[in-house]
């Protein structure tokens, strides 16, 4: 954790990954980041993966560092604290994040009726509020369609949300630069971030618009890495690597430790190509290829190839597990300075990770595990809302917050 941001208030109101994430991220650069959930959790507080006891794995790892305060936000009273809470008065407050739909009571309108320059960050579905999670966004941008076997129509989705990952990203991204305006000119913003324009926008960013318009759908090639020279081979000894050689550096490299540069000469002058200097033609002719890079592969053990892979400059990768990697792997996870062992509101003691950002010259500070739900309801109510002991004694007895 860093204290980038360190004196900002941000208020949470939402679920699932992109909204929560995005809160995370502010939260581990040093931001006081309050979330607010109904009574008894939201949709997401109880989500898979679980703990033993039942506990979601999912929403403590979400909400590590953050503040809790539980409200019944099916009655006006409690819809009214989560608005004070929003539109709280400080030079460092009124950053509000959510996923609530675009009208309503935590409607950019409204809120700004109670603080002129607030900063709202919305994270949406399809930009004209029409309901989308990740997974329908994916499907329809036509991802699941380019992925898979060759010689299987069916889609293929994705087990690793993007677009709600890189939603949360550019939502934090989003509400700092929203907050350099406002302590420029004092004018807030209303921010949305719909999954739907992520999706449609990087894919642009990359070229694939223009590539359908231009030559139509991209076909399915399994594992082959499009427009260059990666894929997966086995190894004599069973284990499979991954390698990718996009640069000449790294296409020579390649060539040299598995002895291919005669044959892969011989094809070059066949075809009139020269495979250094062209990438593409790598990719374009990866079926004359791939035969000698599976036979070489084929006739050497994994354990003498990774070494001499390292010294001759290949970019390689092997397959594991999760587990594998969780339990084994030093780079990731066993002896990343990322991760600190956190007992978490499970009961359960763990690696968490901190930011994926480092600061080269700063310490990494302390994290703090996710709360307890509702456990900062108090504490909340009374320094940002200035509530004494009384009226938050009220509030419980009437059941609004919890």
């Amino acid at each position: 954790m860093y204290d980038l941001l360190k004196g900002l208030r941000v208020v949470e109101g939402a679920a699932f990954i992109a909204g929560p994430s995005a809160g995370l991220h502010m939260a581990q650069m040093g931001a006081e980041v309050i979330r607010f959930d109904a009574i008894g959790g939201g949709p997401d507080y109880r989500r898979w993966p679980l703990a033993p006891d039942g506990s979601s794995l999912y929403w403590e790892g979400l909400n590590k560092g953050k503040k809790s305060i539980a409200l019944d936000l099916g009655r006006p009273e409690g819809r009214e604290l989560a608005v004070a809470l929003a539109t709280a008065p400080g030079d460092q407050g009124g950053v509000f994040l959510t996923n609530y739909p675009v009208k309503g009571f935590l409607s950019h309108e409204a809120l700004k009726i109670r603080r002129e320059d607030i900063i709202t960050v919305r994270v949406m579905g399809w930009a004209d509020g029409s309901p989308a999670v990740d997974y329908t966004i994916n499907a329809a941008v036509g991802v699941p369609q380019m992925t898979g076997p060759a010689d299987d129509d069916r889609p293929v989705n994705h087990v690793l949300p993007a677009w709600d990952l890189l939603g949360g990203a550019y939502a934090a991204f989003a509400a700092a630069s929203a907050l350099l305006r406002r302590r420029a000119s004092g004018v807030g913003a209303e921010i949305r971030v719909p999954l739907s324009d992520l999706a449609a926008s990087s894919l642009s960013h990359l070229g694939q618009v223009a590539e359908v318009l231009a030559g139509g759908d991209r076909p399915r090639m399994g594992n082959d890495l499009f427009g260059a020279f990666g894929r997966d081979f086995v190894t004599a000894d069973g284990q499979r690597l991954i390698v990718v050689a996009i640069t000449p550096r790294q296409w020579t490299g390649l060539l040299k430790v598995l002895d291919l540069s005669e044959a892969v000469g011989a094809i070059e002058a066949a075809l009139g190509v020269s495979f250094a200097r062209d990438e593409g033609a790598r990719f374009t002719h990866r079926a004359a290829l791939f035969p000698l890079f599976e036979a070489a592969f084929a006739r050497r053990d994994a354990q003498a190839l990774k070494p001499a892979f390292d010294a001759g400059g290949v970019t390689w990768g092997q397959y594991q597990s999760l587990h594998q990697a969780v339990t084994q792997d030093p780079r990731l996870f066993t002896t990343n300075p990322l991760f600190q062992s956190l007992t978490h509101p499970s009961g359960l003691t763990y690696p968490a990770s901190g930011p994926a950002a480092t600061l080269a010259d700063e310490a990494r500070g302390p994290l703090a595990p996710a709360p307890r739900l509702g456990q900062h309801t108090d504490e909340v109510l009374a320094q940002v809302l200035g509530l004494d002991g009384g009226a938050i004694g009220r509030l419980h007895d009437e059941g609004l917050v919890a």
